[in-house]
């Protein structure tokens, strides 16, 4: 995978605190980088197929701790098999694509 930022979480993007209704926020959404990962993500990792387990179905939290040990990447998940709604993707048996970290 390549790095793309100075961050070495799972997804390696450098976040960016935004003002939100008087608040700061700390987010990688709708930056350059998280934009340019969303565009090229078939280029961005290495896959593996994986298939949803019962009991697992609309749960990409538990499907993220499953393959990578922690809840935090079901937004990956989503992103690279295309499922915006987690109750209208991952049913049982369902073959998706594991990115590999």
């Amino acid at each position: 995978m390549t790095s793309l930022g100075t961050n070495r979480g799972p997804y390696s993007i450098d976040s960016m605190v935004v003002s939100h209704r008087d608040a700061a926020i700390t987010t990688i959404l709708n930056s350059e980088p998280f934009d340019n990962l969303v565009k090229n993500i078939s280029e961005a990792y290495d896959y593996e197929i994986g298939y949803i387990p019962e009991g697992y179905e609309h749960r990409p939290d538990l499907i993220s701790n499953l393959f990578y040990g922690t809840p935090g990447n079901w937004w990956l998940l989503m992103i690279v098999n295309n499922i915006e709604d987690p109750f209208e993707g991952f049913y049982i048996n369902q073959r998706i694509l594991i990115p590999k970290l």
